[in-house]
């Protein structure tokens, strides 16, 4: 499916929409709910997660991860506890994420974890996972998100 957004506020929303479908749907893994955020740098992935975010009761201001590589923040939904915002920008493979204790929250069906850059990791840890593909349209704020696997 191909989302057409000419503005954060609309990229917010496609955002929260997803989210409340997932959250409103029966578990159906073992593990974490994972999303692949992908795209071009300044394309919206961090404004997408915000509008998830929002869906799941964080009222915190959320912030890329660049520097801190990944931040979790506590849910207001039941079916999730957590939801875990990566920057993969630097990473390369999974082990890079190790240290930070990936394997058990990836692991977990209490987590949603959304990915920014997963398309620098190569693990079959991500098979499966749904992916928003972000691109830059024809105007300065356009934005088409292609969403898959979900």
């Amino acid at each position: 499916m191909v989302l057409k957004s000419s503005s954060e506020k609309e990229t917010k929303f496609f955002a929260a929409s997803l989210a409340e479908k997932i959250i409103s749907a029966p578990h159906k893994k073992a593990g974490a709910f994972v999303i692949k955020l992908n795209g071009d740098l300044g394309a919206g992935k961090t404004t997408f997660t915000q509008g998830f975010a929002k869906t799941l009761g964080i009222t915190r201001r959320i912030t890329s991860p660049t520097f801190v590589i990944m931040k979790r923040h506590i849910t207001k939904h039941g079916g999730y506890k957590n939801l875990y915002h990566i920057d993969a920008y630097r990473m390369k493979q999974i082990k890079d994420m190790n240290p930070l204790g990936f394997i058990e929250i990836i692991k977990n069906p209490n987590n949603i974890i959304l990915i920014e850059w997963a398309e620098n990791i190569k693990s079959p840890l991500l098979r499966g996972a749904a992916s928003v593909t972000f691109s830059y349209g024809k105007k300065e704020s356009d934005r088409s998100l292609r969403v898959s696997g979900v």
